[in-house]
């Protein structure tokens, strides 16, 4: 799964990298926890950038409480679970990250590791969104991260890893126009291992309330992983 991540990159990177012309103002992230908002690039007419809620909330649910539950959908089910499979269809996302976090087991319990790519470039999570209305009227967008089975080095720490996306295939990841859903289903598959690398931080990761540079500072002990 996917439940804690990073965007630390400044403003004007992510601007340049995924060209992107409007400003979002957006302070460095080092600790993103689900109901928290987080922005993510969505194809309306044109790419556009917004923030919104971790934790999808179906169009059709009775109110906000499912959101927390549903922060990961699994690659290999997008077309057959209620909750993701009209978004799958029609609002397909990149959520901008540039590191994320797991918990690997140790004598003292659970620890955190920070998983990030070789290439200090940030990157983009497979993901999709709903635009839900309370019986008030009062509307919520929010977000899902699409996970796939974990590569070689992910599963030292877990059988599961956010779907990262090529820049090769952002646009059509994006393309509501396409229907081939089974071949976008193909772009879920595990990132390359020696691609990425992952490294024990700070354990001030584990409370979502702390939001710092302490929270990606790596850890000066003994190879958690041996």
């Amino acid at each position: 799964m996917c439940g804690r991540y990073t965007l630390t990159k400044q403003e004007r990177r992510l601007q340049e990298y995924f060209g992107l012309t409007e400003r979002l103002p957006f302070e460095p992230r080092y600790n993103i926890a689900p109901t928290q908002e987080a922005p993510v690039i969505l194809m309306e007419n044109a790419p556009q950038r917004r923030l919104m809620r971790w934790g999808l909330i179906p169009f059709w649910a009775k109110d906000e409480t499912i959101g927390p539950k549903l922060i990961n959908a699994r690659s290999e089910t997008l077309l057959e679970k209620p909750s993701f499979c009209k978004a799958f269809e029609r609002r397909r996302c990149l959520v901008i990250a540039d590191g994320f976090f797991e918990w690997t087991k140790t004598k003292g319990g659970k620890s955190p590791v920070r998983i990030v790519l070789k290439d200090p470039e940030p990157f983009a999570l497979a993901g999709l969104w709903e635009k839900w209305r309370s019986p008030m009227g009062h509307e919520v967008e929010s977000f899902t991260i699409i996970t796939t089975a974990a590569n070689d080095l992910i599963a030292k720490v877990h059988d599961r890893m956010p779907a990262i996306l090529p820049e090769a295939n952002y646009e059509q990841w994006l393309d509501l126009q396409s229907t081939n859903l089974k071949g976008l289903q193909t772009l879920l598959h595990p990132y390359a291992a020696d691609e990425m690398e992952l490294y024990p931080v700070n354990p001030a990761v584990n409370n979502p309330r702390q939001d710092s540079p302490e929270c990606v500072e790596p850890l000066a002990t003994p190879d958690l992983l041996g």
